[in-house]
């Protein structure tokens, strides 16, 4: 029963950490999965992104956003660009984890 409960636990925790929202901002674009742009209103932005303070919080791409220490514990590596052309996405943060989700989702497939 012990192995069963364990077994069980493992798996569980490779799901959830399969699915999420991991992400490690890298110091170059040629690094990065998704280049990203911070816009200075939610009007514009296509995703709303709300930083979580633990991994186990992070959403499956849904804008909550748990940012690793080390790039091999995320599951997309990010880089901040200078201007919105050079960007796969753009994002907004929020304030509030409810707030946080796709506006454009014809971009979602960026992030996952």
């Amino acid at each position: 029963m012990k192995n069963l409960f364990l077994l069980f636990s493992i798996t569980i925790g490779g799901i959830t950490s399969v699915n999420a929202q991991k992400v490690y901002s890298v110091d170059s674009d040629y690094k990065a999965d998704v280049k990203v742009f911070v816009v200075d209103a939610d009007y514009k932005a296509d995703l709303l992104v709300y930083k979580v303070d633990s991994d186990y919080k992070a959403g499956d791409n849904d804008g909550k956003w748990y940012f690793t220490d080390a790039d091999y514990k995320a599951k997309k590596k990010v880089f901040f660009v200078d201007a919105d052309y050079k960007a796969d996405i753009k994002i907004y943060f929020v304030d509030s984890d409810y707030k946080a989700g796709w506006k454009n989702s014809s971009k979602k497939a960026e992030m996952y």
